[in-house]
């Protein structure tokens, strides 16, 4: 792998932590970072797509398909996560519903020099439901997404994945 690639959170290693994981469903709010990852998402048999309208439907969904026997993922931006507030804590927390959530980490650089002010507010939201989360920057990172689904299972509450390189692996 060479110094570039590594630097970079590809779309094919976030898959295989999917499929490693056993993740069924994809419940997701379409967006146009997210479109090499959809892509292969789309053209992987072994994974159902649900997109919604809003990120806080999301949680509900999920809880839904959890509750059936499945394994869903929910990919969402940090700004839809902050919207679900609600969904997060009356669906997957208070339920007790194992699920990996996948954010999006919009306007976050490595340097804490944010570029929009969702990033500012992304890890108090998090800190404040007292939910677990790692961060993921790189495909050396990716196996934090296992990590994340091992949590979740254990503790049968959900954890969020903050993908911070949403803008360049995702889209190449």
């Amino acid at each position: 792998m060479s110094d570039e690639q590594a630097a970079v959170l590809s779309p094919e290693r976030v898959l295989e932590q999917m499929k490693k994981n056993g993740v069924t469903d994809v419940v997701w709010l379409p967006d146009s970072e997210t479109n090499w990852l959809f892509l292969l998402m789309e053209a992987e048999p072994s994974l159902r797509l649900i997109g919604v309208s809003r990120e806080g439907h999301a949680c509900s969904i999920a809880a839904g398909l959890s509750a059936g026997g499945k394994t869903p993922i929910v990919l969402i931006q940090n700004t839809g996560m902050m919207e679900s507030g609600d969904s997060i804590r009356g669906w997957l927390m208070s339920l007790e519903i194992p699920v990996v959530l996948m954010v999006g980490y919009r306007g976050y650089t490595r340097h804490g020099v944010n570029k929009d002010t969702a990033a500012d507010f992304t890890e108090p939201f998090i800190n404040a439901f007292g939910l677990k989360y790692y961060l993921v920057e790189n495909d050396s990172d990716a196996e934090r997404i296992s990590v994340a689904f091992e949590e979740t299972e254990r503790t049968k509450k959900p954890v969020v994945i903050l993908v911070a390189d949403e803008f360049h692996g995702f889209n190449r």
